[in-house]
C-alpha cells in the first residue's frame, strides 16, 4: 500500500525543449503550484538571460523559487534541497500534485535523492583555487581536474567554475576522486515522484536554442547583462549568456561573436544535460507537445488518491 503523501512530477530535459510551457499545462491540468528546479532562475534582475517563466506562465500557475533572491546570495544545491523539501511539506497539505521543472540535474538530483556527505568547504583551499582562477584562467584547473578525476571531469559542466573548483577542493582535500564520493544510498522521500523528460530531434533543438537567443537579445539581454557586470565575479553569473557579453563589455569580442559564443554554449550544455538525464532510467521521454500521452503516463502511476 502506498502511504506516501503526494506526487511530485518532475519535469527536465535540455534547455530550449519547452519544459516550461509543459510545465504549466500540467499544473493547470492537476490544480498544482509549480517549484523550479533551475539553478539561476531563482535570481533576481537575471529575467532574460536566464529564460524565466513569461507573465503569462506566472499568472497560469504559481511558481517558487522563480527570481525570489538576490544575485548576492550563496544559493547551491544543498540549500536548494533543504528548502524545496521544506516548502513540499506544506504544499502538500492542500496538493495532491507539485509540479518541479528546470534543467539543473544537481537540483533534481537533491531534490529526488538527497545529496552525497561531501566534506565541508575548506576556506584556505577554496581561496587558493580562487586565486588560480584569477591567475591561471578556468582551463588550468579543468586540466587538474581530468588528472585527479577524469571521470567526473567528462560529464561536469566544465565551463562552470564553481562546479570545477568545488570539485578540485574535495579532490584536495581527502585526497580522493570526486566520483568515488558522490556515491551513495538514495535519500528516502515522503513523496511519490514520476520523472518526465522533454525530448525532440537534436536538429530541431538547436534551432530552437538558437532562435531563442537571438530571441533574448532583441527582448533586452545586452542591457540586462550590462546591469550586472560590475558583479561579474559573483557565483550566480558564472553562467552562459552572461559570461559571454561580459567579454564583449571587456572589448575581447564583439557583439556578433559574443551572441555565436552563447549560441555555441547552450547548444554544448544542452548536449551536457541530455547526457545527464539519459543516465537516470527513471525519466520517460516525451515531445513536449504530448501532453495526453503524458497525462496517461503520469496517471497510469497509480499514485493519485
Amino acid at each position: 500500500m502506498n502511504t506516501k503523501r503526494g506526487t511530485l512530477i518532475v519535469v527536465a530535459g535540455p534547455t530550449g525543449s519547452g519544459k516550461s510551457a509543459l510545465a504549466v499545462r500540467l499544473a493547470q491540468h492537476y490544480n498544482a503550484p509549480i517549484i523550479s528546479t533551475d539553478s539561476r532562475q531563482v535570481f533576481r534582475g537575471l529575467a532574460i538571460g536566464t529564460a524565466q517563466p513569461t507573465a503569462e506562465e506566472l499568472a497560469a500557475a504559481t511558481h517558487y523559487f522563480i527570481a525570489d533572491r538576490e544575485v548576492e546570495d550563496d544559493f547551491n544545491s544543498g540549500r536548494y534541497e533543504a528548502e524545496a523539501l521544506a516548502l513540499l511539506e506544506r504544499l502538500f497539505e492542500d496538493n495532491e500534485y507539485v509540479v518541479a521543472v528546470g534543467g539543473s540535474g544537481l537540483y533534481i538530483q537533491a531534490l529526488c535523492e538527497g545529496m552525497d556527505n561531501l566534506p565541508e568547504a575548506d576556506k584556505t583551499v577554496r581561496e587558493a583555487l580562487q586565486q588560480r582562477l584569477k591567475s591561471e584562467g578556468l582551463e588550468a584547473l579543468v586540466a587538474e581536474l581530468r588528472e585527479r578525476d577524469p571521470e567526473y571531469a567528462a560529464k561536469v559542466d566544465i565551463n562552470n567554475p564553481s562546479r570545477v573548483m568545488r570539485a578540485l577542493e574535495v579532490c584536495i582535500v581527502t585526497g580522493r576522486t570526486y566520483t568515488e564520493q558522490r556515491i551513495g544510498q538514495k535519500a528516502e522521500r515522503s513523496f511519490n515522484i514520476v520523472k518526465i523528460a522533454t525530448d525532440m530531434p537534436r536538429d530541431v533543438l538547436y534551432d530552437r536554442i538558437n532562435r531563442r537567443v537571438d530571441m533574448m537579445v532583441a527582448d533586452g539581454l545586452v542591457e540586462e547583462a550590462r546591469a550586472v557586470y560590475s558583479k561579474r565575479h559573483l557565483n550566480s553569473l558564472q553562467t552562459v549568456g552572461y559570461r559571454e557579453m561580459f567579454d564583449y563589455f571587456d572589448g575581447t569580442i564583439s557583439l556578433d561573436e559574443a551572441i555565436e559564443l552563447i549560441k555555441r554554449n547552450s547548444r554544448h550544455y544542452a548536449k551536457r544535460q541530455m547526457t545527464w538525464f539519459r543516465r537516470d532510467a527513471e525519466f520517460a521521454w516525451f515531445s513536449p507537445s504530448d501532453i495526453e500521452q503524458i497525462i496517461e503516463y503520469i496517471n497510469a502511476k497509480g499514485f493519485a488518491k
